[in-house]
């Protein structure tokens, strides 16, 4: 009965019949180990196909350091340099005016731009309230180099950015400066995504963009021959779960001209000198990829980007659609017999402008939140994997918990608070309020089974008061 309402509503769920088949073909540990995945925006999971195919290339090829000549060498360069042009394409994204960087992941990729990017005195880095803690380190080295960090607020409940504030702040900076505007594509936090649009309003306004798309690009279309970031960072394993540990930056070629790196290491130069104290960098990509890559691993990255594109990311994108929807519509309906509301649901309450993790808190019937680490430890008991915390996006946590900056302040300046400040601490320091929250995340295989099982356990929640 639940179902049938489920498709009366999501009628287009049906045209994503293919992911069952896939999930039964390619993902059958699931169902034999009984396993509710519901954590795709922390890691994507991988076909069986994608491992066997990588094992197969492996074990009939011969690879050897790329940093040379000789045949094996050449044999690993080919399958590297194919994988860039598959990232690329995956994107699509012109060669001509794109080059695609092999980091350990999206982390590796913004630290990149972080340590390379010119500020300086009278410049500005500029960020949304909901960006993830890898974004918004670049402000130490934008500090350190004189630049202004600012933060855009978000508006409380659905967490869209204050539109108003930001082209306030892209019109007021000096366009001869060095000025970074970074956000997320989709809110790893509130799963808000945010308008594409945005990337033209900077050009315009005289400033480079960081486009983080590691929460947006395992479920949604990234076409960079129609929006132009400056730097996009990537985790391949969040769009396809293996390999894990390795990323990329897709950055335009015109903004990699005026980063300056500052250091060299193996790999990054074409001639360095001791005694004569002088080193040239390659052309980009060699320019930022530190060391000998992990040439063994980038193979597999092919072979993932071309399963998804098998897949098709739309049937992704319309299969997570319906599922949120789903959850979206359910969630919100429960409440205690006092009336109270079982979570709160922080960010859109519709699938419009969001993508596919629900985050909420858990509350008992007097209205006070049940801390978000007794509801992993209820749902491991159902073998339901969940995220908890802030999901290192400390800005949208603040404001979606209501943790004030005075608290902040307060907390932070105590003395026995100087050099160390440890979880249980910080607990204290928002006594009575959430400390974080609990993040439900669909994704390519998942059914509309394993969303009833995470309804149902909520339905437990709810009759256990």
């Amino acid at each position: 009965m639940r179902q049938q309402l489920f498709h009366q509503k999501y009628p287009t769920y049906k045209s994503t019949t293919a992911l069952d088949d896939l999930r039964a073909a390619d993902f059958s540990r699931l169902d034999h180990h009984g396993h509710v995945y519901l954590d795709y925006t922390g890691g994507g999971l991988y076909g069986e196909s994608q491992v066997r195919a990588h094992q197969r290339l492996l074990l009939e090829g011969v690879f050897g350091n790329p940093h040379s000549s000789n045949p094996s060498s050449l044999a690993a360069t080919r399958l590297v340099e194919a994988a860039r042009e598959c990232t690329l394409a995956f994107f699509n994204a012109s060669p001509d005016e794109y080059v695609a960087i092999f980091t350990q992941n999206a982390t590796g990729a913004l630290k990149l731009i972080g340590e390379s990017y010119p500020f300086g005195q009278g410049c500005r880095y500029l960020l949304t309230f909901d960006n993830h803690n890898s974004v918004n380190g670049i402000r130490e080295y934008a500090r350190a180099r004189g630049a202004e960090i600012t933060y855009i607020p978000l508006r409380l409940p659905d967490m869209h950015v204050d539109e108003n504030a930001l082209r306030d702040e892209l019109s007021s900076a000096d366009p001869g400066c060095n000025n970074l505007f970074a956000y997320p594509a989709q809110s790893n936090f509130s799963s808000v995504q945010h308008p594409l649009e945005w990337i033209d309003l900077a050009h315009q306004a005289g400033w480079q963009v960081v486009l983080d798309a590691a929460a947006f690009a395992p479920t949604n279309r990234l076409d960079l021959s129609l929006v132009k970031p400056d730097f996009v960072p990537v985790s391949f394993y969040k769009i396809f779960g293996y390999p894990t540990g390795l990323g990329a930056l897709i950055a335009r070629r015109e903004a990699l001209a005026k980063m300056q790196r500052p250091w060299f290491a193996g790999g990054t130069i074409t001639v360095a000198s001791v005694q004569g104290g002088k080193h040239y960098l390659a052309e980009a990509p060699a320019a930022f990829e530190d060391g000998t890559i992990d040439y063994l691993d980038i193979p597999a990255v092919t072979i993932g980007l071309d399963y998804i594109q098998t897949v098709s990311i739309e049937i992704i994108h319309e299969r997570v659609r319906c599922l949120t929807g789903w959850l979206l519509d359910n969630l919100s309906e429960l409440k205690h017999g006092s009336g109270v509301p079982l979570v709160r649901i922080y960010g859109p309450l519709t699938t419009k402008q969001r993508g596919g993790a629900v985050t909420v808190n858990f509350y008992d019937h007097e209205g006070f939140p049940i801390d978000h680490r007794t509801i992993e430890q209820a749902a491991n008991q159902h073998n339901i994997s969940l995220r908890t915390g802030c999901f290192c996006n400390p800005g949208a946590g603040e404001l979606a918990l209501g943790i004030s900056q005075p608290e902040l302040a307060a907390c932070f300046s105590a003395p026995e608070h100087s050099q160390r400040l440890s979880y249980d601490d910080f607990r204290r320091c928002i006594d009575g309020k959430a400390s974080g929250a609990v993040r439900i995340s669909v994704g390519m295989v998942s059914n509309f089974t394993d969303v009833e099982k995470l309804l149902n356990f909520a339905n437990d929640l709810l009759h256990q008061g």
